[in-house]
């Protein structure tokens, strides 16, 4: 019976390692460079950055279905890149209102990206894609770029000083977005960014592996629920973020005595 259940359980979920290796590879692209992002103070950055990025996937299914690096529209990199360059701007000469000239940009890319599929039959599914994603349908191939961003992430985060770590940011930052729009959308990429790094960094002052192993959690809840309940993957990863972001703070200082039990 045990043999059997086991096996079973196993033939049911192994097809979810490739969407769990997907989100642990996100968790590493974007966590480190959502604490920069809390750090900088400029929240609205990343969900801009976000939705150009989607802008420019629309654009290039549009126009340019050919043009595609590793699975991923060079039009969303141009566009990312491009919202990048303007935050940039809006950051050193308006820095009193940045975040309004931020949030004025990140509606102007939703805007456009409505107007860019109002004639296309498929444009509300497409423009909900976007949004929302769909980890449950990575497949392997999608793999590789990821970890080679989240090791060039690592790289920049842990090896690289602190002036070529300003300098390569926002060109690193554009890459990450782009490639987790690409498969999770907009809403489970700024959770991710923002939601364990806020609790565990900044909250909490734990460095940026705890928030990853949190977000980690969340997308590993979010996934497993989706599947076996038939939601929608990405609001269903959004709120496990949050719920992990919520409770696991809240239980840290249970768990660091009971580790230093184990140690002492």
């Amino acid at each position: 019976m045990s043999d059997r259940w086991g096996n079973g359980m196993l033939t049911d979920w192994s097809w979810l390692a490739v969407p769990l290796a997907a989100s642990a590879l996100m968790t590493v692209c974007l966590v480190p460079l959502g604490q920069r992002v809390l750090a900088r103070g400029v929240v609205f950055a990343d969900l801009a950055v976000a939705q150009w990025a989607a802008l420019g996937s629309l654009a290039g299914l549009t126009w340019l279905p050919s043009l595609t690096l590793a699975g991923v529209p060079i039009s969303s990199l141009v566009f990312a890149l491009l919202a990048v360059a303007l935050v940039q701007l809006m950051v050193r000469r308006v820095p009193a209102y940045r975040e309004a000239l931020i949030g004025s940009l990140y509606v102007l890319g939703a805007t456009l990206a409505t107007l860019l599929v109002s004639h296309d039959p498929h444009g509300a599914q497409r423009l909900a894609q976007t949004l929302n994603g769909d980890l449950l349908w990575v497949i392997p191939s999608d793999l590789p770029i990821l970890a080679i961003t989240a090791g060039a992430v690592v790289v920049w985060q842990a090896l690289l000083p602190d002036e070529w770590r300003n300098r390569l940011f926002l060109p690193l930052f554009a890459v990450a977005v782009t490639l987790a729009v690409e498969l999770a959308g907009i809403y489970v990429v700024f959770a991710t960014l923002i939601m364990t790094p806020l609790a565990l960094c900044h909250l909490r002052g734990h460095g940026w592996g705890a928030a990853a192993l949190a977000a980690l959690l969340g997308h590993g809840l979010g996934l497993f629920l989706s599947s076996a309940a038939d939601l929608p993957a990405g609001p269903t990863i959004v709120i496990a973020l949050f719920g992990i972001s919520v409770i696991v703070p809240l239980a840290w200082p249970a768990i660091d005595a009971g580790l230093t039990r184990q140690r002492g």
